[in-house]
C-alpha cells in the first residue's frame, strides 16, 4: 500500500467546502471522484484542514493509502486529467505510512484579502472582502499583536463546533497593504472553526473605529463568540500553506 500526499488548488466558490455533504459538491467529493475514475478503487482522502464553503486554497494537503505502485508524476497528470476545471493538483509524493494530511501537520498559513476603496469589484469580486469604508491599517496592526501567542481562542470560534481544546499558538497575524489591498497573513499550528474569518471581521471593526486595539485583550479573555466582531466573508480566505517536519524517504512529484 503506498501512502500518497497531494498538494491541492481551488476556487471554493460553487463548492460547499472540503467535507463531503449530502446534495452539495463538495472539494472532497471532487477529489474522490477523480481518484475513483482514475484506479478503479473508492478510497477516502483526507483534508489537512476542513475548509468552509466559498473557502479557496493554493496549498491544501490531501493525502490517501491506496494499492497503486505510480509515481508521483502519474498521480498529478491522471488527476488533472479528471479533475473540475476549478481543482488541480500542484504536486505529489509517496510518503512514510505514517504520513497523515491532517494529523502530520505542523503549521498552516491563511490569507485573507481586503480591498478597501469605496468603488466596487468587478475582476476579484470572489476573492476579496469589499470594504468600502476607509480602514486604518495601523490601528488594526496595532489590534493583531494582542492575538500573536498560545492563546483560548474561544471568542474567535463559530458556533455549532465539536471541538473540545480552544488553545490554539498563532505565531504570526501580520497585516500588509498595498494600494488599495490589505493583505493579512496567519500562522498558528491549529485554527478553530471560523477563527481566521472572526479575527479578520473584529480587525476590520478596529479599522473602522468601532472598538479599540487594546479591546482585543478583553476579547480574548471573554471566552465569549459573542465579545468578538463578525465572520468575515469567506470569499476573501485562502488557505495558502501547510507545514510538515520533511519525513526521510520521500519522492517529491517530479516528471
Amino acid at each position: 500500500m503506498a501512502t500518497v500526499k497531494l498538494v491541492l488548488e481551488y476556487d471554493g466558490s460553487r463548492y460547499a467546502g472540503w467535507q463531503r455533504q449530502p446534495d452539495q459538491p463538495t472539494i472532497q467529493e471532487a477529489v474522490e471522484t477523480a481518484l475513483f475514475q482514475l484506479t478503479q478503487q473508492t478510497v477516502t482522502v483526507v483534508g489537512a484542514g476542513r475548509t468552509d464553503s466559498g473557502v479557496h486554497a493554493l496549498g491544501q494537503v490531501v493525502s490517501f493509502r491506496i494499492d497503486r505502485d505510480w509515481t508521483p508524476h502519474e498521480w498529478t497528470k491522471g488527476f488533472n486529467a479528471r479533475l473540475p476545471e476549478d481543482i488541480a493538483v500542484r504536486s505529489a509524493a509517496i510518503m512514510p505510512d505514517a504520513f497523515h494530511a491532517r494529523y502530520s501537520a505542523r503549521g498552516k498559513l491563511y490569507e485573507y484579502r481586503i480591498l478597501n476603496r469605496p468603488e466596487r469589484p468587478a475582476v476579484e469580486r470572489g476573492y476579496v472582502w469589499h470594504v468600502y469604508k476607509t480602514l486604518d491599517p495601523d490601528a488594526m496592526r496595532q489590534a493583531a499583536s494582542f492575538l500573536v501567542g498560545s492563546h483560548n481562542f474561544t471568542s474567535f470560534e463559530g458556533t455549532l463546533t465539536e471541538n473540545e481544546d480552544p488553545m490554539c499558538h498563532l505565531q504570526q497575524l501580520s497585516l500588509d497593504q498595498q494600494g488599495h489591498l490589505i493583505v493579512i497573513h496567519a500562522y498558528a499550528d491549529r485554527f478553530l472553526k471560523h477563527m481566521v474569518r472572526t479575527i479578520v471581521g473584529t480587525l476590520v471593526e478596529v479599522g473602522r473605529g468601532k472598538r479599540t486595539p487594546d479591546s482585543l485583550v478583553e476579547i480574548l479573555a471573554a471566552k465569549d463568540r459573542t465579545a468578538a466582531g463578525r465572520t468575515a466573508p469567506a470569499l476573501g480566505l485562502f488557505l495558502m500553506r501547510v507545514d510538515y517536519d520533511s519525513p526521510a524517504g520521500s519522492l517529491t512529484d517530479r516528471p
